[in-house]
C-alpha cells in the first residue's frame, strides 16, 4: 500500500503476554435484546423415580487467529434459534464469559462471537451424545488512530473518526462499522480493509485513507490535518456586540455549502482556503468573505451595514497535549 504523505502506519506484533488496556473498545454491532435470566422449579412427588434429565452441553471457544490464540476476555455470546415458518430467529441467550459451557437443548444453533466491532456467526448443532467443543476463529486485529495538528498532538475533544468497510452496497456505498471514535482507542476489528474518514471539528477538515488491519495484530495509524478556526459574528460596527439568533451559511468560494449553524457567536474548525459567509437576520441577508490559515485563528465580523471585516485573533494557544503511542498489547487479553 501506497501511504499519503501526511499518513504513518505501522504494525506491531502482539506479545504473549500483556495488561488488559482500558481504552479497548467495547462496543458490540449485534442489535439484539438481552436476554432474560429465567428459572424452573421441579416439584416432585413424594416416591416418585422419574429420572432426572439435562439438556447436552456445549462448549464455546474464540480464537484470534486461526494458529490457536485463545481469547480470554472481552467476548459477548448471543445464541438465536430459529422459529419454523416464520424465518425469524428468537435470541435463546446471551453470555459474557471468555469460553461459556452452556446448557441448550438438542437441535440447530445461530452463534454470534462479538470481541469489539469483530465478530463471527455461523451455524452449531447441538447433538444429544453431546458435551462438544465449539471453536470460531475471528480472526481479529486492533486498530489505534491518533492525529497531529501543526506537527503536535491534536487538542482533546477536536478529532473524531468514523470508519466504514471495503464491502459496499447496490449503490456502491462502503457499510458503516463504527462512526465518532476518538484517537487514541484501540478498535477491535475483522482483519480486512477499512476506509478511515478523519474529521478535524464539525466542518470540511478532513482527510480519508484506505488502512488494512491484519488479524493478531495492532495497527496504529497517525493522520495530520490542517486546519484553522473561525469565529463568527455579526455586529453593526466593527468591533460590536453580536447580534443574537443569526442564522449562518459558509460557502466555499465554488458555492459548496462546508457548514450551517445558528447564534450569535458560531466556531467551527475550517480547512485552509477561501470561503464566503452569510449572515441572515431580520429577514436580510449580509455577506462577507475571509480566508482560512493552517493553525491560526480568524475572526469573521460581518457588519450590517457596511462590507465585513475579518481579522486574524492576536493570540492562539495551543493545548500542551502528550499521546504515548509507542505501547504494544496482547489483543487476546483487551
Amino acid at each position: 500500500m501506497i501511504w499519503p504523505a501526511n499518513l504513518a502506519a505501522q504494525t506491531t506484533d502482539v506479545p504473549s503476554v500483556a495488561a488488559p488496556d482500558p481504552n479497548w473498545d467495547t462496543g458490540v454491532d449485534v442489535d439484539q435484546p438481552a436476554a432474560q435470566p429465567s428459572t424452573t422449579t421441579v416439584i416432585e412427588r413424594a416416591g416418585s423415580t422419574a429420572a432426572k434429565t439435562s439438556p447436552p452441553g456445549v462448549k464455546l471457544v474464540a480464537l484470534l487467529t486461526a494458529d490457536g490464540q485463545q481469547i480470554d476476555q472481552g467476548l459477548v455470546w448471543r445464541v438465536f434459534q430459529g422459529q419454523s415458518g416464520s424465518g425469524k430467529s428468537k435470541l435463546v441467550t446471551e453470555n459474557r464469559e471468555a469460553s461459556p459451557q452452556l446448557k441448550l437443548q438438542p437441535g440447530d444453533y445461530i452463534v454470534n462471537a462479538a470481541f469489539g466491532r469483530a465478530n463471527l456467526t455461523r451455524k452449531i448443532s447441538v447433538q444429544p451424545s453431546g458435551p462438544a467443543i465449539e471453536q470460531f476463529v475471528l480472526n481479529a486485529g486492533g486498530l489505534r488512530l491518533n492525529a497531529l495538528s501543526g506537527g503536535n498532538p491534536a487538542p482533546s475533544g477536536i478529532v473524531s473518526y468514523a470508519i466504514f468497510s471495503d464491502e459496499r452496497d447496490q449503490s456502491d456505498s462502503r457499510t458503516a462499522v463504527m462512526t465518532g471514535a476518538k484517537p487514541n482507542l484501540i478498535i477491535r476489528l475483522n482483519a480486512g480493509i477499512y476506509r478511515v474518514v478523519s474529521t478535524y471539528g464539525d466542518a470540511n477538515a478532513r482527510i480519508e485513507t484506505d488502512v488494512t488491519v491484519e488479524a493478531g495484530k495492532l495497527t496504529e495509524t497517525t493522520v495530520s490535518h490542517a486546519a484553522g478556526k473561525a469565529n463568527f459574528k455579526l455586529v453593526t460596527r466593527a468591533g460590536g456586540e453580536a447580534i443574537p439568533d443569526t442564522e449562518w451559511t459558509i460557502k466555499t468560494v465554488a458555492g459548496e455549502i462546508v457548514k450551517e449553524s445558528v447564534g450569535a457567536l458560531p466556531s467551527h474548525y475550517l480547512a485552509p482556503g477561501q470561503y464566503t459567509a452569510r449572515a441572515r437576520s431580520g429577514g436580510q441577508f449580509y455577506t462577507s468573505s475571509f480566508n482560512i490559515t493552517d493553525g491560526e485563528t480568524t475572526i469573521v465580523e460581518v457588519l450590517r451595514d457596511a462590507s465585513a471585516v475579518a481579522r486574524p485573533e492576536d493570540t492562539v494557544v495551543q493545548p500542551d497535549i502528550n499521546i504515548d503511542t509507542e505501547a504494544t498489547f496482547d489483543l487476546k487479553n483487551q
